[in-house]
């Protein structure tokens, strides 16, 4: 059997500031929308333009707290050819919350969800 990975999927609370968050700190772009009818839940699939890997946000009506992460031992790894500029960007961001080596670094979206940013080579 073959298999080919099509996308991560992450709940977010506020859909509009996750959005506007994967907008200015990755450069995601909206690819896809569906909202259920009777509205109880939205996805939003976002792409990087560059793979085919997608990340899909699941917004759900009915929910009325932040997500617990428990001790959010995943994340999702972005790899860049403009680690210092990015670096830099995601400091005035405020979003970084853990440092390394200067290979890696990761940020945290609106909802507490880790992204691990990779130099690349």
């Amino acid at each position: 059997m073959k298999f080919k990975m099509v996308h991560n999927n992450f709940n977010v609370f506020d859909l509009e500031k996750s959005l506007a968050f994967y907008k200015e700190a990755l450069g995601l772009k909206e690819v896809r929308r569906y909202e259920q009818p009777e509205g109880k839940f939205i996805l939003v699939f976002l792409e990087d333009g560059s793979s085919q890997h997608q990340l899909e946000l699941t917004w759900l009506k009915d929910w009325d707290r932040p997500y617990n992460l428990g001790d959010n031992e995943f994340h999702l790894a972005f790899v860049t050819d403009e680690y210092e500029e990015s670096y830099k960007k995601h400091q005035e961001m405020g979003c970084v919350c853990q440092e390394s080596n200067g290979r890696f670094y990761f940020i945290e979206d609106p909802d507490g969800y880790w992204l691990e940013i990779i130099k690349s080579k």
